[in-house]
């Protein structure tokens, strides 16, 4: 039978390439979901013909093809029926659809690390209700995934994920001034502007730190992320016997995509095979011109609401960079101000919202 997907974030990076994918394997793209970007919206509807989409821009029902429904809230598309959820809406506001497909018992291929960054226990907690699974699409906690199946977890010693160390790991010296056109060039992959700028200030390495915890249950102390600029070695996983094993490929998403919307399968692809590079280079990460990776171990050692504080604070303060109200490096100070303000509150879904709130209202004002 053709595989029913759902797609929130249709218009971004990682939905155009899940798009791609979906023409690859013939799937049958029954929901969409998408922000601002209404031509690019209706392009696809035209093509794919989707069951149910929902945009968070007014969108005129009267454009919409016969038979394609415009319904309310993104979360009503994440859980029409499918067999697999496609969540890449970035920042916080991917959690509720999230957590809708979930409770749907569906599939989720994960590219939205905020919801298990902020929500991992709570949505395990449900997923374990309703009969619903992850599969990750982050090329490094794919890589992850897949260096594990068929492994027991006793065995692991640790995560190790890698990062290109972004536009400005070779320079300039002061960060102060570079601008939101500099921050946004990624030497490696096409991303977005809010993933973009947090690879350029590795908060995004921090936040796939959190997130590997939430997603593979791992303590926070046996993660560990090293600089790999060829980023062919998308992550590896040491074991309690010494030994290594790695997950390498081209840099392209949509070999993740398929693999989460085919596992355990692994079809072929139209890509063309790539030679191994010649060379293959590991760094460790410097902490002092890179200050957010430091701050997300931080905040995952507190616990609690804190990484909901990180994620809310990083979101306010990478925004205001981008419209060009603070300075590059403001983006952690502002982070770090807030973590260190953070209220001590457990995880419930109720506080997940306040801490959110607070934070970003308290990071507004420091803004």
């Amino acid at each position: 039978m053709t595989k029913r997907i759902v797609i929130l974030g249709s218009t971004g990076s990682i939905g155009t390439q899940t798009l791609d994918v979906a023409r690859w394997r013939g799937y049958q793209v029954v929901g969409l979901v998408a922000g601002g970007n209404l031509e690019l919206l209706l392009e696809q509807v035209r093509e794919f013909q989707p069951e149910v989409v929902y945009a968070a821009a007014a969108l005129d029902p009267s454009q919409l093809p016969a038979g394609v429904q415009l319904v309310g809230s993104a979360a009503e598309v994440a859980a029409h029926r499918a067999d697999a959820v496609v969540a890449a809406i970035p920042g916080l506001a991917g959690l509720e659809p999230v957590r809708a497909a979930v409770r749907a018992g569906r599939l989720v291929a994960l590219a939205n690390k905020e919801s298990m960054v902020a929500a991992g226990d709570l949505l395990w907690r449900e997923a374990r209700e309703h009969g619903a699974s992850f599969v990750p699409v982050d090329s490094e906690h794919s890589a992850i995934f897949q260096c594990l199946v068929g492994e027991p977890r006793e065995g692991v010693a640790e995560l190790i994920l890698t990062a290109s160390g972004g536009p400005f790991r070779e320079g300039p010296a002061d960060l102060s001034r570079v601008t939101p056109e500099q921050a946004l060039a990624h030497p490696r992959w096409n991303m977005g502007p809010k993933v973009s700028i947090d690879s350029a200030t590795l908060m995004n390495k921090g936040l796939e730190v959190l997130e590997a915890r939430a997603l593979f249950h791992v303590p926070l102390e046996r993660i560990k992320v090293v600089i790999h600029p060829q980023s062919y070695v998308h992550s590896l996983v040491r074991f309690r016997d010494g030994q290594l094993k790695a997950q390498l490929g081209p840099t392209d998403m949509r070999l993740a995509i398929q693999y989460a919307l085919s596992y355990p399968k692994r079809p072929p692809t139209p890509l063309a095979s790539e030679p191994l590079p010649s060379v293959l280079n590991f760094e460790e990460p410097d902490s002092e011109r890179f200050p957010a990776l430091s701050l997300a171990y931080w905040a995952g050692r507190m616990g609690g609401v804190a990484p909901v504080v990180l994620n809310a604070a990083n979101e306010v303060a990478v925004s205001a960079f981008l419209s060009g109200r603070i300075p590059f490096t403001s983006i952690t100070r502002v982070v770090a101000k807030l973590l260190a303000e953070a209220p001590r509150l457990e995880l419930t879904w109720d506080n997940l919202y306040q801490a959110d709130a607070w934070a970003r209202r308290r990071a507004g004002e420091l803004v």
